[in-house]
């Protein structure tokens, strides 16, 4: 089958729809580490720059954006390996317990803002049945 101009132009059209699609995922991605990071340094974690040859190829085995826990000095440590940035964030016990509290604060505040969305989409249609 001969490629025309119409076939030219379905297929540059689904190319620049799939260029799209990834850019956004990209975008939405970059925004979701950005604010993780964010909740990290407010909960405590401290934030190591791999600046030698044996921290960077460390940092290339660790499992990126996840949360893991290790044994150091006699003690848990919570790690976040983000290797765009070439860095970890590292904290304790309490620290960890802070950034999942404010992790769950902003689910929350997200769960309450849809409530009040529904709601309001839900009440709009009672007066149609007058006063009970």
């Amino acid at each position: 089958m001969p490629i025309n101009g119409e076939t030219t132009k379905r297929i540059f059209a689904a190319f620049n729809l799939a260029f799209a699609f990834a850019f956004m995922s990209l975008i939405v991605g970059c925004a979701h580490t950005q604010q993780t990071e964010n909740y990290l340094s407010a909960a405590g974690f401290s934030v190591i720059i791999a600046t030698t040859p044996a921290q960077q190829a460390h940092l290339k085995t660790l499992p990126a954006y996840k949360m893991i826990r290790i044994q150091r000095n006699g003690g848990d440590r919570y790690v976040y390996a983000d290797p765009a940035h070439n860095q970890i964030f590292v904290g304790g016990l309490f620290a960890y317990d802070r950034y999942k509290d404010l992790r769950l604060a902003k689910n929350l505040a997200e769960e309450d803002v849809q409530d009040a969305r529904t709601n309001a989409e839900i009440a709009a249609g009672w007066d149609a049945w007058g006063p009970f």
